[in-house]
């Protein structure tokens, strides 16, 4: 079975993890977030760039192999993705912003990028939307208080909509956008609730289903099988095993294994 590790600088890249677990259930999962320095989007790209090398040398000295690598955060993909892929030889999936499905998909011609600071400011940002929506109005949106929020849903099941729809007024999206694009995988974990505050006509997108069909080719691909061999095997196998891994102390889940304390400043 293959072994699939999500990365994330918290418990956003959960949200991509259910499309590829849905994807893939045969498969084994390790989730790894480094909540030490959650959120990313305020992070510099040197720091991103030096924990993702951190976490090659983990990789590395772990005794089971990892087939698939996944950078389920937009940030650290737009920002150490490349020089990532340059550290190993594991297959490296990135998550970047939705910008081409949204722009097509758009009547309006007129778009929304939610993302974080780091993500929306970035070149790589710039470079999809010059090359996939040069026709569209793309207004940019910057918010690291959702991320909070959706940590705090996550893990206590509670959300402050107050604090919520506050967030969304003061992020003032413009009535003429017809979609808005979830560039940070923490937006999907309150998409309902995000849903419930904007305006109707805006359909929220993200790049979680595109992903778990990346990673399912590149894993056909790679072993060598056709993909009505792997569907068949997903469904003789309903489920593989998860391991859940942090950088910080992090409260345990009601049914879900302990999270295991990792260190990714003295690699």
């Amino acid at each position: 079975m293959p072994h699939i590790l999500v990365f994330d600088s918290g418990i956003g890249g959960t949200s991509v993890l259910t499309h590829i677990s849905n994807a893939l259930p045969h498969a084994d999962y390790s989730y790894v977030m480094d909540n030490q320095l959650l959120p990313y989007g305020l992070q510099s790209q040197q720091t991103i760039q030096q924990r993702l090398a951190a976490l090659i040398k983990w990789i590395d000295r772990e005794q089971r192999p990892v087939d698939i690598i996944v950078i389920a955060c937009n940030t650290a993909s737009t920002y150490a993705l490349g020089a990532t892929r340059q550290l190993t030889s594991i297959p490296i999936v990135g998550v970047v912003p939705a910008i081409k499905p949204a722009a097509s998909a758009s009547r309006a011609k007129h778009i929304g990028l939610l993302a974080t600071p780091a993500t929306s400011r970035n070149i790589y940002t710039q470079q999809l939307i010059q090359q996939f929506a040069n026709e569209c109005r793309v207004d940019l949106y910057q918010s690291t208080k959702l991320v909070e929020l959706a940590e705090q849903f996550y893990w206590s099941g509670n959300l402050d909509r107050k604090q919520l729809v506050a967030e969304i007024n003061q992020l003032n999206f413009s009535p003429e956008l017809d979609h808005l694009v979830l560039g940070c995988t923490h937006f999907p974990i309150i998409e309902k609730p995000l849903s419930e505050s904007i305006p109707e006509s805006i359909t929220l997108i993200d790049s979680g289903t595109a992903i778990a069909r990346r990673v399912y080719t590149l894993l056909a691909k790679d072993s060598a099988v056709e993909e009505d061999e792997v569907q068949a095997e997903c469904l003789r196998i309903k489920h593989g095993t998860m391991n859940w891994y942090a950088t910080a102390q992090q409260a345990r889940l009601v049914g879900r294994p302990e999270i295991k304390l990792i260190n990714l400043d003295q690699e």
